[in-house]
């Protein structure tokens, strides 16, 4: 597994953390070990991507800006 920290803006709640949450949920591969607000952390196992989980995120109407 790999684990990913992700820096995100435009997080300002609690909503917002179920927000991220779900579009994670919604994801194969993707375990969520703790989404806060500004910050991500999940585990990725195969199918799951990085460029995946930015998608969904952004889909949301956040910006990833930076994963590590």
């Amino acid at each position: 597994m790999q684990n990913v920290t992700l820096k995100i803006t435009g997080m300002s709640c609690g909503h917002c953390v179920m927000g991220v949450k779900s579009a994670l949920n919604g994801l194969t591969g993707v375990t969520i070990e703790e989404v806060k607000i500004g910050e991500a952390k999940v585990g990725l196992t195969a199918p799951a991507t990085i460029e995946a989980v930015k998608a969904a995120i952004e889909e949301e109407g956040y910006q990833v800006v930076e994963a590590k």
